[in-house]
């Protein structure tokens, strides 16, 4: 089947893959058994379509886990729009993801809930201004994100704390880009939820922050983040993306 060029680009497809490792199997009884692996990929296809100022995508994926002889499988989808503003420096966007449905669990039994999440963001750069703002507001399908927490008990002498700007806070991710030149930028961000969940009371950290940079040359951009999850570790991702159509440009036809 033959698509026109235009359909061509705006057609997208990725795999992705996540090794656990290897772990010791061991039974009831505390005994060795042997070791088993944990693995999970994910296939995805997405189609955009811009008109105007909206840019609107869709993204059917599937999803299966491995841990030792069990396996799991879901089919999801996510869908999202992107309106930007045609004279300000401004993006909104709303994504619902893992829209689907489980077909086979871990146990065999009935299927497991998956991870809906109903996100809005907001994107913005004063005129003259070498700074780029965002706000993300994620889990809006559900107000209550506080965890009840099992160490809190009569005895403990503490209690369960639960205040409406907490509630709000626990949804919502802050950062900004500081534009230094045209192809580089520093930027941070801060995630109130991971922070308040992370986090350890006695002892100080910086979960939930993060900071990163980009570098572009040319037809490539070199992207870094290092992300706070807990007091002893933090990941750090590096991303190395380019535009095929920068690196295969059309040869241009000689004059007759």
């Amino acid at each position: 089947m033959r698509y026109p060029p235009q359909a061509l680009r705006h057609l997208a497809m990725g795999l992705s893959y996540l090794d656990f490792g290897e772990f010791t199997q061991r039974d009831a009884a505390g005994q060795e058994e042997g070791t088993f692996t944990v693995n999970a990929y994910n296939l995805n296809l997405t189609r955009i379509s811009t008109l105007n100022a909206f840019t609107l995508g869709i993204t059917a994926k599937l999803a299966v886990a491995g841990m030792a002889e069990y396996k799991a499988v879901a089919v999801l989808t996510d869908i999202g729009g992107i309106f930007k503003h045609p004279e300000k420096d401004l993006t909104v966007g709303l994504v619902l993801k893992n829209i689907g449905y489980e077909v086979k669990s871990f146990n065999g039994n009935e299927p497991e809930p998956l991870p809906f999440d109903a996100q809005l963001g907001f994107t913005y750069k004063p005129e003259h201004m070498p700074l780029r703002f965002s706000l993300t507001a994620h889990h809006l399908q559900n107000f209550n994100l506080t965890f009840a927490d099992t160490t809190v008990t009569p005895q403990s002498g503490r209690k369960n704390k639960k205040s409406v700007g907490n509630e709000i806070a626990r949804h919502l991710v802050v950062g900004t880009e500081f534009l230094l030149i045209k192809n580089f930028a520093v930027r941070a961000g801060y995630n109130h939820l991971r922070c308040r969940e992370l986090r350890l009371e006695n002892a100080g950290g910086a979960a939930g922050f993060s900071l990163g940079a980009m570098l572009r040359r040319k037809a490539f951009q070199l992207d870094y983040a290092r992300a706070t999850y807990h007091v002893a570790s933090a990941s750090n991702n590096f991303t190395v993306s380019t535009s095929l159509q920068k690196i295969f440009k059309p040869k241009k036809e000689k004059a007759a």
